[in-house]
């Protein structure tokens, strides 16, 4: 077996608690602020911006280190409606034959529906792709470990890369979502894990009016 090799750990941010406790609630006020957006502009964004959103998010931590995640970012606008209207045939299949009334009920405060323009409006679409295994040169598989705990580490990552340098993002995952595979031209190794829609918000948009948790509604002390 090989010897794992080790280098020094360097923790570039040396504070108080004091200030570690300043950091955390100007970070959670900035949080509080992100929300799931359904109307986008057009707008453009610097493909520098995405790019480091999507470094920040292959820098989670992950099994055994394998990264087994692919970040496809489509902007082609022929490609996005492809995407809709793909995405669309699900979601009414789902609205109207899958969907049990109980999940139905839950989602009719948010009013969604099967209609899905901002897959062609927003500038960008990320789909992500799992990866149970990765295929070597040579034709060999590789098995991934912790794969989906490691890809929706790393997705959280990414709304939150994509929320701090000023966007906006919806989570979106039309189901079955195999239609991505023909569509991108993916191996069979990747399934699609969801489509991050990523831009500028709408002028007008607006979103609905929920509430989070409480502090002791989410969180057990074990003393």
């Amino acid at each position: 077996m090989t010897e794992p090799k080790y280098i020094p750990f360097e923790n570039a941010l040396e504070i108080s608690e004091d200030e570690m406790i300043e950091h955390s609630e100007k970070f959670l006020e900035l949080m509080k602020k992100r929300r799931t957006i359904r109307e986008f502009s057009d707008r453009p964004v610097p493909r520098e911006i995405i790019e480091n959103c999507i470094l920040t998010a292959g820098s989670a931590p992950n099994g055994a280190n394998m990264q087994p995640w692919q970040f496809v970012v489509v902007e082609d606008k022929n490609i996005k409606k492809k995407i809709r209207e793909a995405a669309e045939e699900e979601e009414k299949v789902f609205y109207t034959q899958r969907a049990p009334q109980e999940w139905l009920d839950a989602l009719a405060p948010l009013g969604t529906d099967e209609s899905k323009p901002f897959l062609e409006t927003a500038p960008y679409l990320i789909v992500i792709f799992s990866k149970k295994y990765d295929i070597l040169p040579d034709g060999r598989q590789v098995k991934n470990y912790y794969t989906s705990e490691s890809v929706g580490i790393a997705t959280g990552m990414l709304i939150t890369a994509i929320h701090n340098a000023g966007l906006v993002s919806l989570t979106h995952t039309p189901s079955p979502m195999n239609f991505l595979n023909e569509i991108l031209d993916r191996q069979v190794n990747e399934k699609p894990y969801l489509i991050l829609v990523v831009g500028h918000p709408a002028d007008n948009a607006k979103v609905p009016d929920i509430k989070k948790k409480s502090v002791s509604e989410i969180i057990t002390y074990i003393k």
